[in-house]
């Protein structure tokens, strides 16, 4: 499987990192050696000081598909989810000064977080769907998909022209706005139309 990721699809979050507003999504792929294992904690990898958070709302694909038009998106994906998207900020810095790839920033062990996942049928629209992070029982982190710059089937239709999407592959859709450094013994949890999808300490 593979995890492929939209950057910047929220306006206050581009806004809170000073960058510039894409013309069309910003796509990244995260290894499967990204996966953080269930029940296991998270450690802040040596190479940085500035590990953020980063909550999205996730999607399982659920057969293969290529160039998928947006009018057929909605039979690709029966799941919903919530995730992180862990991100070595300081070192992500670095690399895009230099103009390089960022995948040693987002995609290094464990920088991906994969809560329980639910029924698609569970909601009334996808594109209306309330979500939040929690860092040692405060909110830090609260988004809409309605505030996507793309929406969950327009991201399927555009990605599936570059990449053949096929079972099991994760969207990870972008995060809003409130981003911020994770330290050790803080402990996260994230919901999705609060339901509770995942719990995570930091080590």
């Amino acid at each position: 499987m593979k995890i492929i990721c939209i950057g910047r699809n929220y306006t206050a979050h581009i806004d809170e990192l000073k960058n510039e507003r894409p013309e069309e999504p910003v796509v990244f792929i995260k290894p499967d050696s990204s996966v953080l294992p269930k029940q296991q904690d998270f450690y802040i990898p040596e190479f940085s000081n500035d590990v953020h958070y980063e909550v999205e709302v996730l999607v399982k694909i659920k057969k293969v598909g290529k160039h998928i038009s947006e009018e057929f998106a909605p039979t690709y994906y029966d799941e919903i989810g919530l995730g992180i998207d862990f991100t070595a900020r300081d070192l992500q810095s670095k690399l895009k000064e230099k103009g390089l790839p960022w995948e040693k920033a987002k995609g290094f062990d464990g920088a991906a977080v994969i809560g329980e996942w639910l029924p698609k049928t569970d909601f009334k629209d996808i594109n209306d769907l309330n979500f939040r992070l929690l860092k040692n029982d405060k909110i830090v982190q609260e988004g809409n998909t309605g505030f996507m710059l793309w929406k969950i089937d327009e991201i399927i239709a555009y990605v599936s022209t570059f990449f053949m999407l096929k079972k099991g592959d994760i969207i990870f859709t972008g995060t809003p706005a409130g981003v911020g450094k994770i330290s050790p013994n803080d402990y996260l949890t994230g919901s999705l139309e609060d339901k509770e999808l995942f719990t995570l300490k930091i080590k």
